[in-house]
């Protein structure tokens, strides 16, 4: 039985006595026992026609009529072209680049195997069902926005990936943190998987090599409005050099400060701005590369998107900044902060062969 067929079956009287689960696990080798029991308790799985009072834990007894409608096999759905709005800022035969939203996910896999940039470029430019992954060479995290690139043919795709390999291509981003960074400088600390927390990364003496260029834009009483280059591209790599500085992203769930926010240092107008912002605070305002075909620079660049812009007008609001000109020399820790109180250019792709950004 595949996983999205339909089946009907009778119990051996050889497994009379047996748990449900563990009779169709013998009946059934090609899933696991977990998968089963998963069916059973979504009610996928009825016994003599009925699925209510039916847990992994029923005992049969021999001639039960078993039904089994798994649920469809939605990987299947990971390259079917989907009705998906998309904001390209250029495009030529070569190459496309996007703005993509905050909430849209990159490439398909476990848990969004649908509704992906790539479902998108699929409807859009149907001819991209040619390119591998869908002309799709490096990504942002879903709750990150701003500017991609996507070659349209397989020698733009080969041109992209060699400019990244060579980390040629120039991604500059804003962010806004928490805390208040007093110089610019350069963060070159490994990344890797966390040793605790399997769904995130971390600073690790073992990781790959990374390099983050900041600069501070404005400063705020309790935050920070920031440029950020990426020099390499490991996953989530600003966000987690910029929670390494001590100066972690606004709004970002996993490497953020959680509740740890100075509400005394704010106003009622930063607290609701603060309170209503539902993603990281990171922005791919800057995309720069050379054109795969005719080898010419080429640069976009695309304003902050309203949430952000709204974000730093409540911080405005709240505290106007000191104006920034340079590097500062204000007595600071080796951080460079003051946070207010309360190499092998394969490394650089995953496992689809892309390259990731922050």
């Amino acid at each position: 039985m595949t996983e999205n067929t339909s089946q009907t079956l009778s119990i051996p009287n050889t497994l009379g006595g047996k748990r449900l689960d563990l009779a169709l696990q013998q009946m059934l080798p090609e899933h696991s026992r977990s998968r089963l029991q998963a069916w059973i308790k979504d009610g996928l799985v009825a016994v003599d026609g009925k699925t209510e009072a039916v847990t992994a834990k029923t005992k049969v007894w021999g001639g039960e009529v078993v039904a089994i409608t798994p649920p469809p096999n939605l990987e299947e759905n990971a390259f079917k072209p989907e009705d998906i709005p998309l904001d390209v800022v250029y495009q030529d035969d070569a190459l496309l680049v996007i703005n993509k939203p905050a909430g849209l996910v990159v490439h398909p896999a476990a848990g969004n195997w649908g509704g992906t940039l790539l479902n998108a470029l699929l409807f859009h430019f149907p001819a991209l069902a040619e390119v591998p992954r869908a002309g799709i060479v490096h990504r942002l995290d879903k709750d990150t926005s701003g500017l991609l690139v996507v070659a349209k043919t397989l020698e733009a795709q080969t041109s992209l990936v060699r400019q990244l390999q060579a980390r040629t291509v120039k991604r500059e981003y804003r962010a806004i943190v928490w805390g208040q960074v007093w110089r610019n400088g350069k963060v070159e600390e490994p990344i890797g998987r966390h040793p605790h927390a399997r769904v995130k990364m971390a600073v690790v003496r073992n990781g790959k090599p990374a390099i983050t260029h900041y600069e501070v834009l404005e400063r705020f009483g309790t935050n920070t409005y920031m440029r950020c280059r990426l020099e390499t591209g490991r996953t989530h790599q600003i966000r987690v050099h910029m929670q390494h500085l001590k100066a972690p992203m606004v709004g970002d769930p996993l490497y953020g400060i959680g509740n740890i926010i100075p509400h005394k240092l704010m106003d009622d107008v930063l607290k609701e701005a603060i309170g209503s912002f539902k993603r990281q605070a990171l922005h791919a305002i800057k995309l720069g590369l050379l054109h795969p075909v005719t080898n010419e620079p080429m640069e976009w660049q695309i304003d902050l998107p309203a949430d952000m812009r709204d974000l730093l007008e409540a911080m405005r609001h709240a505290d106007a900044p000191a104006a920034v000109d340079g590097d500062f020399n204000f007595a600071v820790d080796e951080t460079g902060l003051y946070v207010g109180e309360d190499e092998d250019w394969e490394d650089d792709l995953d496992e689809d062969g892309v390259f990731e950004d922050a």
